[in-house]
């Protein structure tokens, strides 16, 4: 199990699940529409660590930024992302 590491929390990714459902899961604000990476709006930061995709993305996926709804980690990573929580109080 890959160990994901936030701004605010880190928390184990479960068995199957992508990074967009671990995300959601433990109260992350993560915009999405499509699940499948053809829109991108899930893109997010990659601080450190890698991922895979099981099929390549539609949407554009440039060095340091990660499609969520469609990739996995390949062992521990860091997101520049915060809880959903904090994101409403700032």
């Amino acid at each position: 199990m890959s160990k994901i590491h936030t701004q605010d929390t880190s928390f184990e990714l479960r068995a199957g699940e992508t990074l967009l459902d671990g995300l959601e899961r433990t109260g992350h604000a993560v915009e999405y529409q499509c699940r499948s990476g053809y829109c991108g709006a899930c893109r997010t930061a990659l601080v450190k660590g890698s991922v895979c995709y099981q099929q390549p993305p539609l949407a554009f996926v440039a060095s340091g930024e990660v499609l969520p709804c469609c990739c996995r980690p390949e062992g521990d990573v860091t997101l520049n992302v915060s809880l959903l929580a904090l994101k409403k109080q700032a």
